[in-house]
């Protein structure tokens, strides 16, 4: 088990100095990063990571509307194992025939990032937990339509946003899930009020717990109201402290 940072945390301070804010999030004690955006800032953000020390197991590109060979291209150069779709927008989950199209363009997807030995996948938001298709959420639906090698990264705070238990929606999709994003806070739509995991109402370490086939445990704020470099410091602080032999 390792801990990752998803950089869209870091947005802000990426568009004013890219190479110095990869230098902090290794000062910090980060050693691996979640990309975004990757194709547009391959070239620098790939030497920054180089510098640092820093790898990039998995990163966010959104692959169903944009060009899959530029985005595996540049995932392959900067090490990305795992090419992650982050946003397919709420109403293209409402039903069962648009469920079915995405998943089918998604194992489409995953067989031209095999040709570049790269893993495909999927994250969620809260919609995909409250519409219900068939008696089970859009997600886990979802799930059952997607080749064997899809794997799914779960947003664990907008499963619980979106009215579900994380502990009990990462049992049933099992193997499946090979990462997580790991955030805390008031389980609202205000990411302002995001908060360092251990400080919120989602239970961090359970949720952690039920990922059985976990690879990567990514920090995430979407926003937060306060220092973000201290923020992603208190949520790795409380991660670490809470297992020994984790890395981050």
């Amino acid at each position: 088990m390792s801990y990752s940072l998803q950089l869209y945390t870091l947005r802000n301070a990426i568009q004013e100095d890219l190479a110095g804010t990869i230098r902090k999030v290794a000062e910090i004690g980060f050693t691996q990063v979640e990309p975004y955006n990757f194709v547009a800032t391959a070239k620098e953000l790939g030497a920054a990571l180089r510098e640092n020390g820093l790898t990039a197991p998995s990163g966010h590109a959104p692959l169903l509307s944009q060009d899959q060979d530029e985005i595996f291209a540049a995932a392959k150069e900067l090490g990305i194992t795992t090419v992650i779709d982050p946003f397919i927008p709420a109403d293209r989950w409402q039903s069962a025939e648009d469920v079915q199209a995405t998943a089918a363009r998604l194992n489409e997807a995953a067989k031209k990032g095999a040709e570049y030995g790269i893993r495909v996948g999927y994250h969620n938001h809260q919609w995909e937990l409250e519409s219900i298709i068939e008696g089970r959420t859009a997600l886990e639906y979802f799930a059952d339509l997607l080749d064997p090698e899809v794997v799914l990264e779960v947003d664990t705070y907008w499963v619980a946003v979106g009215g579900q238990d994380p502990v009990d929606i990462l049992g049933k999709l099992g193997n499946r899930v090979k990462f997580i994003h790991i955030k805390d806070g008031p389980l609202t739509t205000d990411t302002k009020a995001q908060l360092p995991a251990g400080q919120g109402k989602v239970a961090v370490l359970d949720v952690i717990a039920a990922a059985a086939s976990l690879e990567v445990g990514v920090v995430e704020f979407d926003d937060y109201d306060g220092d973000i470099f201290e923020g992603i410091s208190q949520s790795l602080d409380f991660l670490t402290a809470s297992g020994e032999g984790i890395k981050a």
